[in-house]
């Protein structure tokens, strides 16, 4: 984990800023280790696209864009889909990452604005998991007046929906044929995150990726063989995930594209053997409002003192900027909310250990459990680079 000089810089750097909040630091000197770390472990014949829950802000996406060279994006909430058609131009892709339901998908369409040569119908894959969810689409095809490109959602062993098999996958694929005119088929999706994440004993890494792969393998035959009129070597052959990409890096699939996000700026719970190589690039900084001699708890006030000689972190309470978030205190080392006091979202009450002096306005730092919901609770994100905030990086619409 990082040494305290690095966060005692950054506690510097945070105090010469013009206000004092809970904010959310980007380090770019760790993002830019962390996209040549994945570039590099990609093989040479497998794209990335950049997940946007995971990274929801206009101006890093621009610079994920701009950095990895890709153009395909990921999206999983349609406000941040309008946002996107808003600045992207002809270049890019969209790959929708869950079925949406398809008053959503009318609703976009009925309200989108592309000022910058972005087309919603030849640029934007709709994920399909369903007959049924396809027909839907259909109707709306039909209403809009123009053609959808359709995604088509497999089950390569992770059991969350889509389609079972080749026999199931034929029967959407038939309704895509029947009607060229209001769909396309633009590939197909596969997400195997269960393939590192089974309990050894159940099944290997290795057997589990082969199983997936394989699986995935025959859907792709279903169509390059019983629907030859659909296939192109354009189709959209998606899988991968940040806690399967080392795997895609030294394994051959059929995959032509990998999806992944969190492991640029990898929040805890990507602290696996397999991104052993990738680097945290995203904190939580707060500011201390008050230090208090002793802890103090309601209805306890009389011991107090004791508490403080029993426990050494008691002897000193803080209480912080906000709280109460998908997070682990990081520094100082020990850092922990009081609990018996609580947790709260407007002054958490913290302990450090002893040693561990803080005073008023210094930061305590966090990491978050996550990017894609984390992220979206400070505003601008802070760009921290050398010792500086150099910039302040706007969040997607919501």
């Amino acid at each position: 984990m990082e040494d305290a000089g690095y966060f005692q810089q950054l506690n510097r750097t945070l105090k010469d800023q013009p206000r004092a909040i809970p904010s959310l630091i980007i380090d770019r000197e760790r993002l830019d280790r962390n996209i040549e770390t994945l570039l590099s472990t990609l093989r040479p014949d497998l794209d990335f696209r950049i997940v946007v829950k995971s990274l929801p802000s206009s101006d890093l996406l621009r610079y994920l864009m701009d950095k990895s060279g890709s153009q395909k994006l990921m999206v999983f909430h349609q406000p941040f889909l309008s946002d996107l058609s808003r600045w992207l131009d002809s270049r890019a892709d969209i790959l929708l990452g869950k079925p949406m339901p398809v008053k959503t998908a009318a609703y976009y369409y009925q309200n989108v604005l592309a000022e910058r040569g972005f087309d919603p119908y030849k640029q934007v894959q709709w994920l399909i998991d369903t007959r049924e969810r396809a027909r839907e689409y259909l109707d709306l095809a039909r209403s809009l007046g123009g053609t959808l490109r359709l995604n088509l959602e497999i089950d390569v062993g992770l059991h969350r929906g889509g389609f079972s098999g080749p026999e199931a996958l034929a029967e959407v694929l038939q309704l895509i044929s029947d009607h060229p005119q209001q769909l396309r088929l633009s590939g197909l999706m596969g997400y195997e995150p269960h393939v590192v994440k089974l309990p050894r004993i159940l099944r290997s890494p290795d057997r589990a990726f082969q199983m997936a792969d394989d699986r995935y393998r025959s859907c792709i035959q279903t169509i390059r063989e019983q629907f030859p009129a659909l296939w192109n070597e354009q189709l959209t052959f998606n899988g991968g995930g940040s806690p399967t990409l080392a795997l895609h890096g030294s394994r051959a699939s059929v995959l032509n594209e990998i999806s992944a996000g969190s492991c640029l700026v990898k929040p805890t719970t990507f602290d696996t053997p397999e991104l052993q190589d990738f680097h945290p690039a995203a904190f939580i900084a707060t500011p201390i409002l008050k230090k208090l001699k002793d802890t103090t708890l309601p209805g306890l006030e009389k011991v107090a003192g004791r508490l403080s000689r029993i426990k050494p972190s008691y002897r000193n309470a803080y209480f912080i900027y906000g709280g109460y978030w998908r997070a682990d205190y990081v520094f100082p080392p020990g850092a922990k909310e009081n609990p018996l006091f609580g947790p709260s979202t407007n002054q958490s009450m913290i302990n450090l250990p002893p040693g561990a002096e803080l005073e008023v306005d210094d930061f305590v730092f966090l990491r978050p459990h996550q990017s894609e919901f984390v992220f979206l609770q400070f505003g601008d994100l802070l760009v921290y680079h050398k010792g500086k905030i150099e910039e302040r990086w706007a969040l997607l619409s919501q």
